[in-house]
């Protein structure tokens, strides 16, 4: 049965509603149903654990209202404005154990770190039903936390289907919870590794980009800055190494992004705004053979990058207080097989 949420706005004008209601489930204000049962049978005392996202696709659904009336994602919220939430039952789809190997970097009673490779989506869809990271850690893990719903058991961040690296996933409701609060408020360790095109100049050594980032309104498909309603993202850049041939530009680069947020497609946008989008990109990077970016790099190089699955980016850090221990746990994830590669060749040329 869905769980039915409700709370009166405090006197904070002019708030967008979907932040201002993510915000009020963070602090845990308002009331709620408890007579709802988890998956594992045992009563609930508050809404499940939801980002911000998944607050503004319940109210595009149409399952948010306001002062009795339907609620917008942009409405802004005023002071004593009575918010009702229904949050529905996950939509029923049976997901079947599959048998693949998975790169366990941690595992204990209440989460599990892996080093998810390239090409594989985290979790099922409406159009996926199959050949998941959550089929696989259904076949090696007993129990997932349940808040994700049906579809998302265990999943609290995701990286994109062809990007690689470090994955926390939860194995109890408690433990969910609270990382997803950890999440929330920033305080996780995140840096990933980009080979790019060109050499960025990033004067004091570290580069901040800071933008909004939202749905393209032209392409779904892809992100981009600065549209209405889009979040907050900040992203700390660091040139780790680039890469050329004597005489000429550098024509690619290793760089070391830390994530401040976790928007999607977020190193991949910001990369691409600074006009050094990542080797290897379907979607912000791919180069017709005649662009000077592509026939800038040299024919090994260029053939290394064709091998790829898909973007150069890999999430090599990640490290968080474990959420209910309270221990500090600190993972570097090994870049796949395709990176290294591509990264043994462009070594050859490294300035």
């Amino acid at each position: 049965m869905p769980i039915f949420w409700k709370f009166t706005y405090p006197h904070i004008p002019s708030v967008r509603a979907d932040k201002g209601i993510h915000d009020a489930l963070q602090s845990g204000q308002g009331q709620w149903t408890s007579d709802h049962l988890s998956p594992n049978n045992t009563p609930v005392d508050a809404p499940p654990a939801v980002s911000r996202s998944q607050v503004q696709r319940l109210i595009e659904e149409g399952c948010a209202t306001i002062n009795g009336q339907p609620l917008k994602t942009s409405t802004k919220l005023q002071p004593d404005a009575v918010i009702e939430i229904r949050f529905p039952d996950p939509k029923s789809m049976e997901l079947v154990p599959e048998d693949r190997p998975l790169d366990i970097l941690y595992q204990d009673e209440h989460l599990v770190v892996i080093n998810k490779p390239p090409g594989l989506t985290v979790h099922p869809s409406a159009t996926q039903n199959e050949g998941t990271l959550v089929h696989a850690l259904l076949h090696h893990i007993k129990d997932l936390s349940g808040i994700g719903g049906v579809l998302r058991p265990g999943i609290v961040h995701r990286i994109d289907k062809d990007t690689s690296g470090a994955l926390v996933i939860t194995k109890t409701d408690l433990a969910h919870q609270k990382l997803a609060e950890v999440f929330a408020r920033h305080q996780i360790d995140r840096k990933y590794w980009a080979l790019c095109y060109g050499s960025p100049h990033f004067p004091t050594g570290i580069y901040k980009v800071e933008s909004l980032i939202g749905r393209n309104p032209t392409d779904r498909k892809k992100m981009t800055l600065n549209v209405k309603d889009g979040r907050k993202a900040i992203t700390y850049l660091k040139k780790i190494e680039e890469y050329g041939t004597s005489n000429k530009k550098p024509f690619a680069s290793l760089i070391e992004a830390t994530l401040e947020t976790g928007r999607t497609h977020q190193v991949r946008v910001h990369l691409t705004s600074l006009h050094h989008s990542i080797l290897g990109d379907p979607v912000y990077g791919s180069p017709t053979v005649h662009q000077t970016k592509w026939t800038a790099l040299p024919k090994d190089v260029q053939a290394a990058v064709e091998k790829l699955p898909g973007q150069a980016l890999h999430a090599r850090v990640l490290g968080f207080d474990h959420p209910i221990t309270g221990q500090k746990l600190y993972f570097e994830a090994e870049p796949p097989q395709q990176f290294s590669e591509l990264l043994k060749v462009l070594k050859n040329y490294a300035s």
